[in-house]
């Protein structure tokens, strides 16, 4: 249900009669769960509501309209209460987190609607075939879905969720209505690799609407006393599967299957091309990140009219893993500007373990620490954009920059690209 807090003036909605304080029960007959609803009837020229008036009087109200005019209507509510994981799955990275840190973190979310919306990947577990059957009908297109394997009994021990071994039927129903999809698998060693991704990988590839698969690493902290055991990886390994993810794409004459850049840098392989990775469906999942991000300097170098950084002598990090990439890309922000030089820091993660190696993963402890007997020498930190949250300055641990430049006695900024 939709309770109207507002009708806009002068709106459709308006003109129809709806009121503050009125309710919409259904469209076209089908429950208003929460706002998706009306955001797909919105953009609709028929339909009908069912209302239940301020007055308690039930109502069927007939929209004919154009649909580019919306009705106007807001809500007191919009029905999207995150809805949570129930899976307990062996590679879980929430279970391998100590405590302290941002509130938020310890949420495992798996709403089939913030996939939408947001592009959140969700197991499909906790989804009733109704609900497959709602995400068809308002075309809640694309959906990104954790896959992992797609062998049913496999997926069960791996998600421990007796209700996961639906995925194959639940992704041929999304496809056959039409869903896109963007698939992951989190590629956990001795698991769910070897003759099983080579299965999953070419179930996949059946399914036309299936529209790029991810294969991410396993991340793994030092807080794993517990838990289920699991080996990391070496570049022997890495190098292994980005041979077969190669030959798979290869013997299936698409390019589907894209590996986490991680794999590359462990194996010591250059990253594929840029084009390589289409629309960069997944770069969030760090896949195809890297060369999007030097990409995106170096068009910024080209077309930019201003400088990139005022003049003066600044230092910035970055994670273990990709270290050797990123001097790269420093070297070619250094050379653009007159006279700025730029020291760039590897940054081994104390907190979580040294197998955890991204740059986004490190904590404001972590870099103060390193970054303290450096502070004289600079005089600017530039703090990558990865390591903070989206709207606020904070780190992962809850340090802010003005703790951290009070702390290392530097102007501190965050990094992000700007033309």
């Amino acid at each position: 249900m939709l309770k109207i807090k507002e009708v806009e003036k002068q709106s459709y909605g308006e003109e129809l009669g709806f009121e503050k304080g009125d309710t919409i029960l259904a469209f076209d007959n089908n429950e208003a769960v929460d706002l998706l609803d009306y955001m797909y009837y919105d953009v609709q020229s028929q339909f009908s509501i069912t209302v239940l008036t301020k007055a308690g009087e039930k109502v069927e109200v007939e929209v004919d309209k154009y649909e580019d005019e919306p009705l106007g209507l807001i809500f007191e509510n919009d029905g999207l209460e995150i809805r949570t994981c129930h899976n307990d799955c062996l590679f879980c990275f929430v279970k391998q987190m100590p405590k302290g840190l941002r509130k938020t973190l310890y949420i495992k979310d798996d709403d089939y609607r913030q996939s939408f919306l947001c592009g959140n990947f969700v197991t499909l577990t906790n989804v009733s075939d109704e609900e497959i059957e709602r995400i068809i009908r308002l075309n809640l297109s694309p959906m990104y879905i954790s896959v992992h394997t797609m062998n049913g009994e496999l997926r069960k021990k791996m998600l421990n969720n007796r209700f996961a071994d639906k995925i194959s039927k639940q992704l041929q129903k999304l496809c056959d209505g039409g869903i896109e999809v963007h698939a992951q698998i989190v590629l956990v060693k001795g698991v769910n690799d070897g003759k099983e991704l080579d299965f999953t990988i070419n179930e996949l590839y059946k399914l036309s609407k299936v529209k790029t698969v991810a294969v991410v690493p396993c991340g793994i902290t030092k807080f794993r006393d517990g838990l289920y055991p699991i080996e990391d990886v070496d570049g022997s390994y890495c190098a292994s599967v980005i041979k077969q993810v190669e030959e798979l794409n290869s013997a299936n004459g698409g390019n589907l299957v894209a590996l986490a850049d991680e794999f590359y840098f462990k194996a010591g392989i250059d990253l594929p091309s840029y084009e390589t990775y289409g629309d960069f469906w997944q770069v969030e999942n760090g896949v195809g990140m890297s060369v999007k991000f030097m990409r995106d300097v170096e068009e910024i170098i080209k077309y930019t009219d201003k400088p990139l950084l005022e003049k003066g002598r600044y230092i910035t990090f970055t994670g273990t893993s990709i270290y050797e990439f990123m001097k790269t890309v420093v070297k070619k922000v250094e050379e653009a500007c007159d006279g700025v030089t730029i020291d760039l820091v590897a940054i081994e993660n104390d907190f979580f373990g040294h197998t955890v190696n991204c740059t986004g993963l490190l904590t404001g402890a972590d870099v103060m620490k390193k970054l303290l007997p450096y502070k004289e020498n600079y005089d600017c930190l530039l703090v990558p954009n990865p390591c903070l949250m989206q709207f606020e300055d904070l780190f992962l641990d809850g340090v802010t920059l003005e703790q951290m430049a009070k702390e290392l006695g530097l102007k501190v900024v965050r990094a992000v690209l700007s033309d």
